[in-house]
This record gives C-alpha cells, structure tokens and sequence, in this order.
C-alpha cells in the first residue's frame, strides 16, 4: 500500500510490528524491496523516498529545507504514521545516519536500530562528506553520469559489479541539483552526527550494525561505533560491498531477523 502524503513518498506492506527503513543517497524506497519481501508476513515494513529523492516531491516543489534536521523530522512524520508508539528504525548509508539520529533525539519512539554502511564521519578515511562540495559543482556543471562516474560508481569506488549498477540506476532517476543540494546541506551535519559523543539514552537501544567487508570506510565506522555501544549487535558480510542489503541479501536477512527476534516486546 503507498500512503497518501502532502510530502513523501511512503509504502507500507505486511502486519506485525513496525520496521521503518530509510535508504541512502541517491536511493528510493525500493531498494529495500528483498527486506520488504523477506519480512511482510511478519512485520510491518514502511519504507519511503527521501525529501527530494526519488517519488517524494523535489526540493522546488516542497520549498523546505535541506537540513540534517529536515531528514530526522521527515522521520518522525513517518513513523507517526504508521500509527505505532514504538517502532525499529534504521537505514543504509545516509539513511543510517538519519535513523541514528532521529534515535538520539527520540530514544523513546525506538524499539530498535538497525545502521547498515553507516559513512565515514568527517575527517576519516572513506568519508564521503569530504567530496561533497566537488561532487555537488560537478553535478551543477556536468549533470548526473559524470558525477556519478567520477565520485559513486567508478573506479576506486569499492563498489562490486551489481553494486555499481544498483547505485547507478538509481542515481540517475534523480535530479542532479536536488542530489547536489543534499550533498551541501546534509551530508557535512549527518558526518559530523556520527562521530558525535553519545548522548543521553543512546546506549540503551538495541542495535544491530552491518557493515560489507569490501566497504572500508563503513567498515571503520561500524568498528569504531560498535566500540561506544558494548551491547550492540556488529556483523560483518565480508564479500559485500556498500549495498550490502542489495548485493547480500540472503545473509543480510538472517542478521536482520536474528535481531527482530530478540527484541524485548
């Protein structure tokens, strides 16, 4: 079922207890198609389109901002309705991070976390907020291919063979000055969110962090967060790339169930 909204793009499918799945950069709902799949007979699955990715409405379109703090309220909204008081919230890559954030700022919404590729905080190896500004002007400049090319999907990516042809497909659904504003007004702030101290409630969520082994700059971050969260659940799929639910969705489910499964009620 796709939910009527003034703004997101929102599906929701299956009954059961409530999962929220945000996708990354340049991404759509529909990259968690084979979670959706694997879990609706058992759990409520919402998954929704970013502001200004994909079937949300652009940035033109909404006249709303392009904040880290647009991202996390943009959550809220969503999980408000799906009409549950608590649910589990995640995300891939920059949806990660949204989820991690909305998390230490309503800890008491959330069930359970799900980060899968979080990206490299600000002044790490791998971080992609460090090519945010030269991604954006060649994105303004040169469009959607030759950014992609130079910065996602080419060579030195990390990025396996379907992985790339995933994030490109998707990529090239978007507009390139929409993408470009999200790399100047997000990603530098949701970086920074990742490398933040703890705040108050952070440790007592359950948390499952998945990383791919071919990832390097997740991979660090996920070792470095798993570190300030001692109860967290840490998987590693070490032939995966970035698009770890994507390109390992077999092993990415099991992990994700396991996790659903001991969740208190």
């Amino acid at each position: 079922m796709i939910a009527a909204s003034d703004s997101l793009h929102v599906e929701l499918r299956g009954e059961g207890p409530t999962v929220i799945l945000a996708h990354g950069f340049s991404g759509s709902a529909r990259n968690w198609g084979p979670q959706v799949r694997a879990f609706r007979d058992r759990n409520r699955l919402v998954t929704y389109d970013l502001r200004g990715h994909a079937r949300s409405p652009s940035f033109s379109e909404l006249e709303a901002a392009c904040d880290a703090e647009s991202f996390v309220q943009d959550m809220l909204e969503v999980v408000d309705r799906s009409g549950a008081a608590r649910v589990v919230v995640g995300g891939l890559s920059l949806g990660a991070a949204v989820a991690l954030a909305f998390a230490r700022r309503h800890p008491g919404r959330v069930r359970g976390l799900i980060l899968a590729s979080l990206p490299a905080g600000r002044n790490h190896a791998g971080a992609f907020s460090g090519s945010a500004e030269a991604m954006a002007r060649v994105l303004e400049e040169e469009g959607g291919e030759a950014a992609g090319n130079r910065f996602v999907w080419g060579p030195g990516s990390g990025l396996d063979e379907r992985g790339a042809a995933l994030i490109r497909q998707g990529f090239l659904e978007h507009d390139p000055i929409g993408l470009a504003r999200v790399l100047r007004g997000v990603l530098p702030d949701l970086a920074g969110e990742i490398d933040a101290p703890r705040l108050a409630g952070e440790q007592k969520i359950p948390t499952l962090l998945i990383a791919g082994g071919r990832d390097p700059g997740s991979l660090a971050t996920t070792r470095r967060l798993a570190t300030r969260l001692p109860h967290a659940q840490t998987v590693i799929l070490e032939e995966a790339g970035h698009v770890v639910n994507l390109v390992a969705p077999t092993a990415f489910n099991e992990a994700l169930g396991a996790f659903l499964d001991a969740l208190p009620e």
